[in-house]
């Protein structure tokens, strides 16, 4: 699977906020966020429109280092504690950085956290910043979350990307995803190839689509292999299936992060 075009991380960006939005309206927004226990629905939509504007800064001013967040423009969220407030808030910090993301195009410098020091990476990385926290927000307001299943599969794939660099880097619990010949599959049941094998090899992990044996197999729908994925439904629930070491899947979830 190939990661999405410019314009359609754009696109998302503005698509995953109103739908963000839509599950904010009329929510109980100082109710806790159980998949992020120190926020709550309020702090967790601050969080979210305070990372576009701070991506929208380092891309509008083509930052070659890392933009100080105290100098990013209303990043702290709106003045008044106004629902309408923090909903016009919202879609106007998503607004301003996709704009910014298009005037600028995918292959424009600036600083990142990774070796790709392009505006591109910061398109595909607030797109699955935003469907992720989305997910948070349906958790907690208790509404029914759904995603695209081109986004879902490349947020598994951006999200296989980030384990790697943090092994890369020397993070100590990525760096334990290696060794003894184990395996991981992933098998989405309701959108054909979408299939990942992850494999410990003696240094590190490796990753390719491939529909193989391995030591734990995790099915389930597109959508809810990413919500496991990333750490936002369990592995237990009865919406998927583990076969094979549940505990290796465990492992995996308890050491995978952003390092």
């Amino acid at each position: 699977m190939k990661s999405l075009s410019h314009d359609r991380y754009c696109d998302e960006i503005l698509a995953q906020t109103d739908a963000l939005r839509a599950v904010l309206t009329g929510a109980d927004l100082g109710v806790t966020v159980p998949s992020c226990p120190d926020w709550t629905l309020r702090e967790l939509a601050v969080h979210v429109g305070g990372a576009h504007r701070w991506v929208g800064e380092i891309v509008r001013t083509r930052a070659t280092e890392e933009f100080p967040e105290d100098k990013v423009p209303g990043i702290e969220g709106p003045d008044s504690e106004d629902p309408a407030a923090l909903d016009a808030w919202l879609a106007e910090g998503a607004a301003a950085t996709v704009a910014a993301l298009r005037e600028a195009g995918p292959d424009a410098e600036v600083w990142t956290w990774v070796t790709e020091q392009r505006t591109a990476f910061w398109a595909r990385r607030m797109t699955h910043e935003t469907a992720v926290h989305r997910a948070d927000a349906a958790l907690a307001a208790r509404a029914p979350y759904e995603v695209d299943a081109e986004v879902a599969a490349d947020t598994i794939e951006e999200w296989l990307g980030i384990v790697a660099l943090a092994q890369e880097e020397g993070d100590p619990e990525a760096a334990e995803l290696r060794g003894g010949g184990r395996s991981l599959h992933l098998h989405a049941t309701d959108v054909p190839g979408a299939e990942w094998l992850i494999e410990f090899g003696d240094d590190r992990f490796t990753w390719r689509h491939a529909h193989d044996r391995a030591t734990v197999a995790l099915r389930g729908t597109l959508t809810d292999l990413m919500l496991v994925f990333n750490r936002r439904l369990k592995p237990t629930d009865p919406r998927v299936e583990v076969l094979g070491d549940a505990a290796l899947l465990d492992f995996w979830l308890d050491r995978s992060s952003f390092g």
